[in-house]
């Protein structure tokens, strides 16, 4: 048996061994703080009540019972757990013995989860308010390194398609320092990071609050990190803790927005994806038989 391992059963076997000791209303809510980890770091505790079907005041209850001084305590013992960083293949092991041999129904079922938490009202008003942010900047700046990498590319590319100039930020080392100069004050930064805190991550919100540039973060795992140093959390699961990463929800979010902010100034983003059309016919005849819109 691995440290991590070790580590992460040590959380539960405190919370299983102060069971028998609780109130029925506040054994349920300690059975939720082991089985659903990431929603306990992702919401409030009325949050976390509604969803265990007990009050706020029973979860911080629970919390204190079980040893904890608050629920803050209590979270950051669950990030500890969260962030312990097992390997890739452990990811996958662990993926793998879930699926019950039904891959396919696995992984919707996980995704049909992020898309729930994308349906929530919270969710829904801080989105708007991440429109407000996007729409106003500049220029946007999309933050993402390994897997978010990829997707850091496809928001920018699509956002400078509808006429928004948009850098990708979507390197790491030092080679992200060549990029982190084309941020500066008007600008906005979308950030997909995710615990635990990277230096690029650290540098970047550092470099973002000298020039006064506000910073939206999709993460399910690193708000509890940098709460104060950004304006908007949109906090979106990627899966089961210590399992394969799964970024399906984060798609639909980046896609949702391309949306959203296409339609903040439909005119412009039209012109622009006229232009487009324009700049490949150029290119190449084919394209132009695809013409572009028609103008009244």
């Amino acid at each position: 048996m691995t440290e991590k391992t070790q580590e992460r059963q040590t959380f539960e076997s405190r919370v299983l061994a102060a069971l028998d000791a609780l109130a029925p209303a506040e054994q349920r809510i300690a059975r939720f703080f082991i089985d659903q980890k990431q929603a306990v770091l992702l919401n409030s505790a009325a949050q976390i009540a509604e969803r265990a079907g007990a009050s706020d005041a029973t979860v911080v209850r629970t919390a204190r019972a079980l040893g904890f001084e608050s629920l803050s305590a209590l979270r950051a013992a669950l990030l500890s757990e969260l962030t312990g960083m097992p390997s890739p293949g452990d990811r996958m092991e662990r993926t793998l013995a879930e699926t019950g041999g039904d891959a396919l129904r696995h992984v919707m079922s996980i995704h049909e989860k992020a898309l729930e938490a994308l349906r929530d009202q919270q969710f829904t008003v801080s989105f708007e308010r991440c429109i407000d942010i996007l729409a106003g900047a500049a220029r946007r700046h999309v933050f993402g390194i390994g897997p978010s990498g990829a997707m850091a590319d496809y928001a920018s590319l699509q956002f400078n398609r509808i006429g928004l100039p948009t850098n990708a930020l979507s390197v790491s080392g030092i080679a992200l320092a060549d990029r982190l100069l084309w941020v500066g004050k008007g600008d906005a930064v979308l950030m997909m990071a995710y615990a635990p805190l990277y230096r690029e991550v650290d540098i970047l919100l550092d470099h973002a609050a000298r020039h006064d540039v506000p910073v939206i973060l999709i993460s399910d795992d690193l708000g509890p990190l940098v709460a104060g140093k950004v304006a908007e959390i949109l906090p979106l699961p990627r899966g089961n803790a210590d399992h394969l990463a799964m970024h399906g929800g984060t798609m639909v979010l980046i896609e949702a927005m391309i949306v959203a902010l296409a339609a903040r100034n439909k005119e412009a983003a039209l012109d622009s994806l006229d232009q487009l059309s324009m700049l490949r016919g150029s290119i190449d005849k084919a394209w132009s038989k695809r013409g572009t819109r028609k103008r009244k």
